[in-house]
């Protein structure tokens, strides 16, 4: 029997399970939605079942698949270690947060902020997720080269947006100029931080991309005139965005998200 493996596709990977071989070539995908498998190849039919066994329950309907959109085609030609559409918000916060929950880790003596970066990076990119029934696409934690990252891209009929976040949580939030300060905090460059993150992304994606400051619940929020063209939103203004009109044809919005959801892409911006 050859070994499969197993990946999550879609926002948490709740939508989609895609079964490849070793080397990353696709022979399935399993549906959760409508319980059915795809099989591209029936020859592994009984192996594609076994590896599915542990994430299935109930009926399922076995077969050849529906015609393929882009995205379809594009996710079977990457390999696992290359598609970022698996990746969770804060992605990268993970790690060393563990389970002791926020409040519990402290650096040099001082609360860690890593928890409740990665809390804020969840709860906006919840939001964003629910943009899906709107026809948008959305990656977490996209790696820029370097150690930098942009928090979450989102693609939708009005555009492509890179939006980061920042963690108020009660706090009184000020953005003036190219800083933002939460609460007693050292002012921070965000502003600049998230304008240079979509102008990397334009330049990747070779298209237009609009920066967004996504603040999370903050007490008080006060922004300042003349952001050059930031967007400044608050977690429960996330739906907004939908509102903006549109300039991306479904078939667009899937073709860069096809290309924004390749790791190589981003090795150009």
């Amino acid at each position: 029997m050859t070994a499969l493996r197993v990946t999550t596709a879609g926002p948490g990977g709740r939508d989609r399970l895609w079964v490849s071989l070793p080397d990353g070539r696709g022979v399935a995908w399993y549906d959760r939605d409508t319980g059915r498998v795809s099989l591209l190849s029936a020859a592994y039919e009984a192996e594609v079942l076994a590896a599915l066994a542990p994430f299935v329950s109930g009926r399922i309907t076995v077969g050849p698949p529906p015609v393929p959109t882009a995205s379809d085609l594009a996710r079977l030609a990457l390999h696992p270690d290359d598609d970022l559409a698996p990746n969770r918000p804060g992605e990268t916060l993970h790690t060393g947060c563990g389970d002791e929950g926020p409040g519990r880790h402290r650096t040099f003596g001082r609360r860690d902020p890593r928890p409740a970066e990665l809390a804020a990076r969840q709860r906006i990119g919840d939001a964003l997720d629910g943009l899906g029934g709107a026809g948008w696409r959305v990656l977490h934690c996209v790696p820029l080269p370097g150690s930098a990252l942009i928090d979450h891209l989102a693609i939708g009929p009005p555009g492509v947006f890179a939006v980061g976040t920042v963690a108020a949580r009660g706090r009184r939030v000020r953005i003036a100029g190219p800083a933002v300060a939460v609460g007693r905090a050292e002012p921070q460059p965000r502003v600049r931080a998230v304008r240079r993150d979509a102008e990397r992304a334009a330049h990747a994606l070779a298209t237009a991309v609009r920066p967004v400051l996504a603040v999370d619940g903050p007490g008080r929020l006060e922004v300042a005139p003349g952001l050059d063209g930031v967007h400044v939103l608050r977690d429960g203004e996330i739906p907004s965005l939908a509102r903006l009109g549109g300039v991306l044809k479904p078939a667009d919005v899937e073709s860069l998200y096809a290309t924004a959801r390749d790791r190589r892409t981003w090795r150009v911006a």
